[in-house]
């Protein structure tokens, strides 16, 4: 495994206040606008970036491994907080936004001490300095990642038909082209960024991106080769999704940006290390959930390969289409993810959780991947014929029981009854049935509920022939108080929090007709 490329950890900055003081003119095309934050809350914009890339702070390294977090949209923040930041807040806010070409003078360090050069091709034009610690080991390595990059711009953009990364016009040395700058980045702890600078369009914006200069194996624990390409794919991503939304929620811009390495660098499989994270391996955390310590939403890619796998990896650009702001609105990402899946939603979420249970039959690769945990098992026979589960879940997460035939189920007439009382319809309770038999594929059954939140079904089982059956049990709740400053979607304040799911489960033998 490669650690951690994706999750950006720091920030290039550098530069005297007066060669950036454009970004907070309101009448430019910054990212912010005055008024747009609070001055509390853009002071605590900067704050977090400044936490992030101090030395003893959540950037630094601990027992020689990278960190989970994630300065990338920490500077997007930062860049729409600027508008609101006066004194010296403004002076270290445009140091830390700074590209590393603008000077040595950011206090972080993370400017170019040196002239840098720069060499183009086709959409990338790449900038690197020929001595001190930023400097790439050869000539060589950089037209290595120039290549790359140019490849990940043919496969996002050509194949998979994204919209291209806005122009930074003649901002950038690379004259419109899309900046990409070669800096050590590992000792402050990051495998690349990329970052947001001016609006460009109705909702979008354009910026440059940061790669490590060698990602060398004795660092960053792969070879260089594939630590470049997952960074590359993810990093690139982002500069895509500014194209779109670039004041998207947090969850949304990391989950499919990790998701892209999938589509690109498919071999490398960095993004499994993941997984424990995510929802495979916490199905109780909720799907739009952002956080820093336990990086969650990196996971949580894999919920766009279900998705990907049964409906085309088209869906993917067509969540980002509907996100993106018009004349008429700007849905946040659950809102335009329920108008996506319309009345299939509760039903996709809950077969997507159900799913994560057995990975091996429902994703090409799961043969590899850890299944979700299940929080009960049971062996229900003739003997022992009931089992209860009571569980109490947040929005848009799931909880999972699985049960074994015992002896005594013999004939057509066995039934495993499945009672579920839940919460009120209104919050998008759901029960998911997946009967697994010995031989042939798995049965699978959405148990109906009523306004209430209560509902039954019964499935078939039958001693030997019946492997096992799981039910899953879900809250596919979308309802928020938006503007709460959460790291939910909309940053918002779920309204269906920890609601009880309680479910009975009775082996019977159904009567003779």
């Amino acid at each position: 495994m490669a650690g951690l490329p994706g999750l950006p950890a720091t920030a290039a900055t550098g530069a005297a206040p007066a060669s950036v003081t454009t970004l907070t003119d309101p009448t430019s095309d910054a990212l912010g606008t005055p008024g747009e934050l609070t001055a509390d809350e853009a002071r605590a914009a900067l704050a977090e970036v400044i936490d992030l890339v101090e030395p003893n702070g959540p950037g630094a390294r601990v027992d020689g491994r990278l960190p989970r977090v994630d300065l990338t949209l920490a500077m997007r923040d930062l860049a729409r907080a600027l508008p609101s930041l006066t004194g010296r807040d403004r002076e270290q806010a445009e140091a830390l936004l700074a590209r590393p070409t603008q000077g040595a003078s950011d206090p972080y360090g993370f400017g170019y001490t040196t002239r840098a050069v720069n060499k183009c091709a086709k959409k990338i034009c790449i900038h690197w300095v020929k001595s001190t610690t930023d400097a790439p080991p050869s000539k060589k390595w950089v037209k290595k990642s120039l290549k790359v990059m140019n490849r990940v711009w043919r496969h996002a953009v050509g194949k998979l038909g994204y919209r291209k990364p806005p122009s930074d016009g003649k901002r950038g040395p690379g004259r419109g082209k899309l900046d990409v700058y070669l800096k050590d980045l590992y000792s402050a702890g990051a495998y690349g960024f990329c970052a947001a600078e001016r609006r460009a369009g109705r909702g979008g914006a354009s910026g440059y991106c940061v790669l490590d200069n060698d990602f060398a194996e004795s660092q960053y624990g792969a070879p260089p080769m594939k630590s470049l390409k997952a960074t590359a794919s993810h990093e690139f991503f982002h500069a895509v999704q500014f194209g779109y939304d670039y004041a998207e929620d947090r969850w949304l811009l990391e989950s499919t940006a990790t998701w892209m390495e999938e589509r690109f660098a498919d071999r490398v499989n960095d993004n499994r290390q993941y997984f424990p994270a995510g929802q495979l391996g916490k199905p109780r955390s909720s799907l739009d959930a952002f956080d820093q310590t336990t990086g969650n939403q990196y996971g949580n890619w894999v919920f766009w390969e279900y998705l990907s796998q049964r409906r085309g990896v088209g869906i993917v650009k067509k969540m980002w289409q509907r996100v993106q702001p018009t004349r008429r609105g700007n849905p946040y990402s659950v809102k335009a993810l329920r108008g996506l899946l319309g009345k299939r939603f509760v039903r996709t979420l809950a077969a997507y959780s159900a799913a994560n249970t057995a990975p091996a039959r429902y994703y090409s690769e799961g043969k590899a991947w850890p299944a979700a945990p299940v929080a009960k098992k049971w062996k229900l026979g003739k003997t022992s014929r009931k089992a209860a589960y009571q569980v109490k879940l947040n929005h848009l997460s799931s909880s999972s029981v699985k049960v074994k035939t015992g002896k005594g189920l013999k004939g057509k007439r066995w039934k495993l009854r499945v009672r579920l009382n839940g919460p009120a319809r209104g919050g998008s309770p759901a029960a998911y049935v997946t009967v697994k038999p010995r031989k042939g594929k798995a049965r699978h059954t959405l148990v109906k509920l009523n306004r209430k939140g209560d509902g039954a079904a019964a499935v078939a089982v039958r001693s030997g022939r019946t492997k096992h059956v799981t039910v899953t049990l879900v809250n596919a709740s979308t309802r928020y108080r938006c503007k709460r400053g959460t790291t939910f979607a909309c940053a918002g304040k779920p309204l269906d929090q920890k609601k009880p799911f309680k479910l009975r489960l009775n082996i019977v033998k159904a009567k003779r007709r």
